[in-house]
């Protein structure tokens, strides 16, 4: 039952923007599968979802390998190390670096697999981070605050 349940948590991800473990919860129940938060809490940490920012600045559960997650945490890791300050104008993020750490850090941002980035230039120490529209890109900055400051 329990692998079976799992698959179904996959195949919903996959398929729903699933904010929550109530919300993934239900989602189960209504697809035949028993489930109490407290038993999809453990099912999350078993099959090591995650939690992205979708197209809207929320957050959704995804699946991510142990390979993407290494890596995921490496691109966090630099961007932590790199950031200074933030702004935005338009739908262009700003971003302050340490000195020769822009080019680290927008290939970090570049590769973490965030709906809102189109690409980032980097010089010494800014990077310009094109973001799809001018309404999330200050979505995209409380996201990149978030993920700095954790």
């Amino acid at each position: 039952m329990r692998q079976k349940r799992h698959e179904k948590i996959i195949e919903l991800i996959g398929k729903y923007d699933i904010e929550t473990q109530e919300e993934l919860a239900d989602r189960l129940r209504d697809a035949g599968f028993p489930a109490t938060q407290a038993t999809v809490s453990r099912d999350i940490r078993s099959l090591k979802l995650s939690k992205v920012p979708d197209r809207n600045g929320r957050q959704k559960y995804v699946a991510v390998g142990g390979q993407e997650r290494h890596l995921a945490e490496k691109y966090v890791g630099v961007l932590r190390e790199a950031y200074v300050s933030a702004d935005y104008a338009g739908n262009i993020l700003v971003i302050k670096t340490v000195s020769g750490m822009a080019m680290a850090a927008a290939t970090a941002l570049d590769n973490l697999g965030l709906a809102e980035v189109v690409g980032c230039i980097a010089g010494d120490d800014t990077i310009f981070c094109a973001v799809r529209t001018a309404e999330a890109a200050p979505l995209l900055l409380e996201e990149l605050r978030k993920i700095v400051e954790e």
